[in-house]
Parts: structure tokens; sequence; C-alpha cells
């Protein structure tokens, strides 16, 4: 659900990106407690038509029984023609109130003993940096290692958090950086961390099949790198968590013939209520919803969030992409309704499941 939040605070991090911090009101913190490694969506109206963002909160988890965050802070880089993220460094102002949608997604790290370890790049670093945080703070049997990439010195997010990190844990957290258009003085030549240079790199740094657990997040290149690398080593489908924070190459739209002609039925249940509705010949899933039901959740509308996540109960449905859902997840009968296209005549989901 979203609720009006007032912007407490706009602090610039490097020349193309700021946080933006939230005020939480005591009588919403328990419906704002989140988990490590979890984002949130942000609404706002602009020229008759509404923007949707996703962003990752970035600061550690307060332990039980905290009754959840008086402020939400997260790290906002401005992108090439984005609407919100242009908004959001040059007009975004504290006193400001946008929409925000309670806490989602599965890109989590709860606090247990074990080792961890995480490939990023860019703003990738931002729900890593509340897992490191968290894990490190709460669990001293916790070890991790932080591998990220970044374009420059000048241009990485978090640069003096993720220091204090290593300066408090020095014996528990191993950062390793490489820049990719830049020198530096010490830790990795610059250049790309491609799948060859990741899958040679790792076994270097440390036991790769004693990590309990990989987390890689960052642009589509970096991640399905590193997942290849980890393939290559041999490491556990289960033991790699993943998300993506920028898609570069668009997807080709499916085949308008593998759609319902003239449409079908849609059948959504959220917040406890079902409802049933007819679909426009070419809609998804999430559209025909949305038309009926404004309150449906989602924000990138291109699969990369996960926020629109719901059960297919009955029927079938056809993703044009996804970025969002594990494996495990599809197999379990998850969709993302913002890119599911019926091919039966009636489709039922679930966005409650």
């Amino acid at each position: 659900m979203f609720h009006p939040l007032r912007v407490a605070e706009v602090s610039p991090l490097t020349d193309d990106s700021v946080t933006v911090t939230f005020e939480v009101p005591e009588e919403l913190r328990g419906e704002y407690r989140y988990a490590p490694g979890q984002h949130i969506a942000i609404r706002r109206g602009a020229d008759g038509a509404e923007i949707r963002r996703t962003y990752s909160l970035c600061d550690p988890v307060a332990a039980p029984p905290d009754p959840g965050p008086r402020r939400l802070r997260v790290g906002v880089r401005l992108v090439e023609t984005g609407e919100f993220s242009t908004y959001a460094l040059k007009e975004l102002a504290p006193g400001d109130v946008l929409d925000v949608l309670t806490p989602a997604g599965r890109f989590v790290l709860e606090p247990r003993p074990g080792r961890f370890a995480a490939v990023v790049g860019g703003s990738g670093i931002t729900p890593v940096l509340s897992q490191i945080a968290t894990l490190l703070a709460r669990e001293p049997q916790a070890r991790f290692c932080l591998i990220r990439s970044d374009r420059s010195a000048a241009s990485t997010m978090f640069l003096d958090e993720v220091a204090e990190l290593k300066d408090r844990w020095p014996e528990r957290l191993q950062l390793v950086s490489a820049l990719s258009r830049e020198e530096q003085q010490t830790g990795l030549p610059s250049g790309r961390l491609d799948e060859e240079r990741l899958a040679a790199l790792l076994p270097a740094l440390l036991p790769v099949a004693a990590v309990d657990g990989w987390y890689l997040c960052g642009p589509l290149g970096l991640v399905a790198a590193a997942e290849r690398a980890l393939r290559k080593l041999g490491v556990p489908r289960s033991r790699v968590h993943q998300e993506i924070f920028h898609v570069d190459e668009p997807s080709a739209p499916g085949p308008a013939a593998a759609a319902v002609p003239g449409g079908g039925t849609v059948r959504a249940t959220l917040d406890g209520r079902a409802g049933s509705w007819r679909s426009q010949a070419g809609e998804t899933v999430l559209e025909t919803v949305l038309r009926n039901r404004p309150d449906a959740p989602f924000a990138c509308k291109g699969g990369v969030c996960g926020t629109c996540r719901s059960r297919l109960v009955s029927g079938e449905v056809r993703m044009d992409r996804n970025f969002a859902l594990e494996p495990e997840e599809t197999e379990a009968g998850y969709v993302l309704a913002c890119q599911s296209h019926p091919l039966t005549p009636e489709v039922e989901v679930d966005f409650d499941a």
C-alpha cells in the first residue's frame, strides 16, 4: 500500500547521485519494517501522468523487537532521460511529499552465521550495503566479501560508508574494488569484470565452495557474467541470488498471434478481494487488472523489479521477459503480471500469494 511520506533530506553522494530520506510517521513504522536488501516504490504525478520508480533501502535493519524504521533512505543515480532521477537530483527538496509503497522484494539476506559474498556494479551497492551492515552488526559468526565495480572513484556511491564498515570489521569484511575507466594505486587493474576475469578472480579471493550465499546486483551485463562465472566454478544455483538494476537492451515483443484473439477474461485476487474482467487484445495481465483495480502493485513495468509478482492459479500466459523471478519461483507458478500475456481464454492470478 502507498502512503504519503515527507522528504527529510536530499544529500549528494556523487556528481550524479543523491540519497533521499523519508520520514516515517509513528503509526506507520510497522508497515515500513523491511528486511536487508528490500526496496520501495516511489510514485509521483507529473504533467498529468504517473511516474513510479523502485529504489533499494540502504540502511541497516534494527534487530527485533524494534517496531520499524523512523526513516527510510534510498540512493538515486541519475539515468539519462530518467524522469524521476532528474527530478530527484535537480528539484526534490526537504518538505516535499511523495507516495511510497511499503517495502517488498526477495533479494534478502537475513542475518545468520556463515560466509557470504557479493558482486555489485554501480548503484547495485545500495541493497548490499544494507545487507552487509545488518549482517555484521547482528551476527558475529558471519563474514562477507564485497567485490564492486565502478567507472571511477568519483562515481562510486557510498564510498565512505563502505570504508567505515571495513574499518569497523576489518577481519570480517573483505573489500575488493575494480574501476573500469580509471587506474588505482591499490586493488585490481582497471577494466570491466567480465565472466573470464571473475572466474579467475573469485577463487583467488575466497574459498568459493564454502560461500553460503552469493548476491549479484547491478546492470544486466555484470550480473549475467557473474552468474556464468559462478556456474563455471560449480556453485549451486540455490546459493546465487540476483537483482538487476538496469537492462541495456530492450526486449523484442512477443508474437501477436500467441495472444488470445479478441481478448479473454482475467481474474485476479488482490488484498483479499477477487474480480474478473475482460481483457483487450494485446494487453498484459497487469494492464487488464489496472483498468479495474488501480491499486494493483507495479513499479517498473519492465520485468526487472518484481513488484507485480503474482501466482498463476489457472490458465496459461507468455512472459515477454523476466529479470526478477528466481527459477524456483517460476517453477512454483509465479509470474510477472506486467510481462504476462494470456494464452488461454481465461487466466487467474493471485497477487496475495
